[in-house]
This record gives C-alpha cells, sequence and structure tokens, in this order.
C-alpha cells in the first residue's frame, strides 16, 4: 500500500546540508544527544514546510503553530520567529534549492542530565534541527487515489492529548495506520464520540452533493492545508459544512480527499471497501486546482530565493 507523503527517490538527497543548532552541517553526520529529550521523550514540536518557487509557502502560519505549541508546553525556542525564518532559508540557500523541496524543522526541549520526564531538567537550550530534501509526491495515480480504512484507535481531546500540538509524539497515530495497514494506505480516525475526525497523518475532507463536508476543531490536527482548503470554501470555491458528523455521513459521500504539506490536496478511491471515482472526481479536482493557485499566489509574494 501507499501514503500520501510517498515520495520519489531523488539521488541530490545524498549530499545535502541540515541545520542543527545553528549550524550546517552535511545532513548524514547530522546527530543529537541521546539524552536529548526529542530523542528520549518525543518532547518536542515540529512543522513540515513546502519549498515552491522560491518561497516558503504559508511560512507565517507554520510559525505561528511552532511558536504557539512550543509556548503551549514551556519550551523557549531562543530565536525570534524572523531569525528561525532567516535560518530557515539559509538552509534552503546552502542546498542550493529553490524549488520541489521539503524542509522538517523541528524543536525539542533540548538535552537533560538523564532522560525523564519532569521538563524541569532540562540543563540547555532548546534543540533545533532542520532538515532538507527534494522530495517530489510519488504518483497516487494507480487506482487513482488512496484507500482509506477505518481504525479502532480515536483521536484525542486536549484533556487527554491536545491534537493542536504539533507534538514529536506520534505514537497513537502510528498505531492507527499499523491497525489497518494490511489493506489499506492510511487509518480514517473517528473522534471519542465515534464522529468522524482525520487520518492518520492528514486532514480528511468529503463531498456529498456538492457541498464539502469536514471536521469540526476539537479533535484533528490543526493543518494549514486544511485551513486554506477550507478557506477557499468559505470564500466562495463549495458550500462548506463543518463539524461533528457521523460516520454514516461519509458512507455516503460522493468525493473525498486528504490534505497535508507534503502531499497537497489527494484523492480518495476507497473507504473501508466502498469505491470512489478517486483522482478525475470534479470537485477534488476543482479544489486541487485551486489550492495550486493559491501556493502560486503565497509564493510569488513571499519568494526570497
Amino acid at each position: 500500500m501507499a501514503g500520501s507523503q510517498d515520495f520519489v527517490a531523488d539521488p541530490r538527497n545524498a549530499r545535502l546540508l541540515a541545520y542543527v543548532n545553528g549550524a550546517l552541517v552535511p545532513a548524514a553526520d547530522a546527530s543529537v544527544s541521546i539524552f536529548d529529550a526529542g530523542f528520549g521523550l518525543g518532547d518536542g514540536v515540529w512543522e513540515g514546510l513546502r519549498l515552491h518557487k522560491g518561497a516558503l509557502l504559508f511560512l507565517q502560519a507554520h510559525l505561528d503553530r511552532l511558536y504557539a505549541g512550543a509556548a503551549d508546553i514551556r519550551i523557549d525556542i531562543g530565536l525570534t520567529p524572523g531569525a528561525l525564518a532567516d535560518a530557515l532559508y539559509d538552509l534552503t540557500r546552502a542546498n542550493g534549492m529553490a524549488d520541489g523541496a521539503h524542509l522538517r524543522l523541528m524543536v525539542t526541549r533540548g538535552r537533560k542530565p538523564t532522560v525523564n520526564q519532569d521538563p524541569r531538567q532540562a540543563n540547555g537550550p532548546a534543540t533545533i534541527v532542520v532538515t532538507a530534501e527534494y522530495k517530489k509526491r510519488a504518483l497516487v495515480v494507480p487506482g487513482g487515489g488512496l484507500v482509506l480504512a477505518t481504525t479502532p484507535i480515536r483521536t484525542s481531546g486536549p484533556e487527554v492529548f491536545d491534537m493542536g500540538l504539533n507534538s514529536h509524539s506520534r505514537l497513537n497515530y502510528i498505531r492507527a495506520l499499523i491497525a489497518v495497514m494490511d489493506r489499506a494506505d492510511e487509518a480514517l480516525m473517528l473522534d471519542p464520540h465515534g464522529h468522524v475526525a482525520s487520518c492518520n497523518a492528514t486532514n480528511l475532507f468529503w463531498v456529498k452533493d456538492g457541498v464539502v463536508h469536514t471536521s469540526g476543531d476539537g479533535f484533528c490536527f490543526p493543518g494549514v492545508t486544511r485551513a486554506n482548503v477550507i478557506a477557499l470554501c468559505r470564500d466562495g470555491l463549495f458550500p462548506l459544512a463543518q463539524g461533528s458528523h457521523p460516520p454514516e455521513s461519509l458512507a455516503g459521500a460522493d468525493e473525498a480527499f486528504v490534505t497535508g504539506t507534503m502531499g497537497g490536496v489527494t484523492p480518495v478511491r476507497e473507504i473501508d471497501g466502498r469505491p470512489l471515482p478517486g483522482a478525475g472526481a470534479p470537485v477534488t479536482a476543482r479544489i486541487a486546482d485551486a489550492y495550486e493557485a493559491m501556493k502560486d499566489a503565497d509564493a510569488a509574494a513571499g519568494a526570497r530565493l
């Protein structure tokens, strides 16, 4: 099976640099301490960023989410958003990149004297690591889209594990995928109340009678691509029904797609054994085209390379 984040291998990635705590080093040699809180505990936040036509797309939204998440768990990033943005572009320039790259920006609580859960025992600044790789989305076209299957693993609210935090701790989403990966590309997750929430790595939308449906904000990732698709619909592209939807609503869908920074808008061809149009579905195709135009406009406004 294939996932929405599958990519085409690129030989240029063998010689790229990474950013580690202010230094640019060969990615193959980059490392952090075994006592780092991110390595030992998954204690940190991250962002995935797409380099498109000289610009890191929707950079302000990504940085806003990163800094909000870090503040929520009391991690001091130690750089202003502007300084961090400069570091990201310094890395892409050093790698000679202007388009088609994917950056993963990772911030952890940093090194601790020993591996334990107490955040007060971090004994240094936050660890900041950025990888930059050429990543072109793998074609989902064999079959025309992703296959989803509902998993028994549920999403959670902020009183258990806040989906609003783009946390390094991903084990529940990995478990969700493991439960279905022998028969599906991604796991479809319900919220604690049994309503449709998201997929394990992407946000889910579906279409019925020309209306685009998606979950509320309480039990799914605060995806930047998701927010852009919602904005397109609210600006008049298609009617939008956002809120709590039972699985029966999804079972009658005419089309479905998922969104994410890596894959953009990716069609779905099957949910729980029920076939859907997949690639070429008319509403999905129009939303994908509108999102590509939005990317181009954002790049034109923010290009720095």
